[in-house]
């Protein structure tokens, strides 16, 4: 068992953990929401997603994005997981962002959808 992402207390009072599954999908959303330099020991970690949702929609950004988000994942989590597809959809003050990746280890394939309110 891993330590569950967002950090918190289970109903025990104890550090909360998760299974494989689970820790693999919080490990894609911390690298999907953490902005390169946010780290001080990894400042390369990170996709930079969020700024990204400022600048004006067009089919460049959307296909540079999507490249930056499948790259930042290949680069940190190549070892556990291998990417399918990845969409991210900004609409108004909400990014969606949807990663479909095989488990290397076990071969599952798995979908796991992220949403953020960026207002």
């Amino acid at each position: 068992m891993q330590v569950d992402y967002p950090l918190h207390l289970d109903r025990r009072g104890v550090t909360a953990s998760a299974d494989t599954d689970g820790h693999i999908r919080d490990l894609i959303e911390q690298l999907l929401f953490t902005a390169p330099g946010e780290r001080v020991n990894r400042p390369t970690f990170g996709t930079g997603l969020l700024q990204m949702v400022f600048l004006p929609n067009s089919e460049p950004l959307s296909a540079a994005t999507k490249a930056a988000v499948q790259g930042a994942l290949a680069q940190w989590l190549g070892e556990l997981i291998t990417v399918r597809d990845v969409a991210v959809i900004a609409q108004e003050a909400t990014l969606s962002v949807t990663v479909h990746y095989v488990v290397n280890r076990t071969g599952t394939d798995s979908t796991a959808d992220f949403v953020r309110s960026l207002a």
